[in-house]
């Protein structure tokens, strides 16, 4: 990634990472633990890559507030939200460092920033998905087969 992503934009991921990424993220989301372990045994080590690369995508785009001489603006209360957030993140003690972690904070983002009343982080979680799909698709089209 990136030393600076608010300025420099992300290269898109690969349709199939992105399809891991959210698939490992949604089954944690639901509870599902074998579809999380077998999604995590497909992708190996990369999986924390894949988790890191989501992460950055959901979390520059919000957090990245204009600056307007110092005067709050319509983005001024993610500070407060962000910092209600890392309280949480450390009152349950989820370890950042690993993929559960990763995946975790990216749920817990999702349902405290990117929803109004945290009953629509599935859905919130397949929009970014499909926006994910949706570049890498664009950036990386099929190439067909011959036969």
């Amino acid at each position: 990634m990136p030393e600076n992503t608010v300025t420099t934009p992300l290269a898109p991921m690969e349709l199939d990472d992105v399809a891991d990424a959210f698939a490992y993220i949604r089954s944690l989301q639901t509870g599902d633990i074998d579809t999380a372990s077998a999604v995590a045994d497909h992708t190996g080590s990369e999986l924390h890559r894949l988790l890191l690369d989501v992460a950055a995508r959901v979390f520059i785009p919000v957090t990245a507030a204009d600056d307007h001489d110092g005067e709050p603006c319509a983005h001024s209360f993610l500070a407060a939200a962000l910092g209600r957030l890392l309280l949480e993140l450390l009152c349950h003690g989820v370890c950042l460092a690993d993929a559960p972690g990763v995946a975790q904070t990216i749920i817990c983002f999702t349902e405290n920033i990117l929803t109004d009343d945290h009953s629509d982080v599935a859905d919130v979680l397949r929009q970014l998905e499909a926006a994910g799909m949706k570049q890498a698709m664009e950036t990386h089209p099929a190439r067909p087969t011959t036969a």
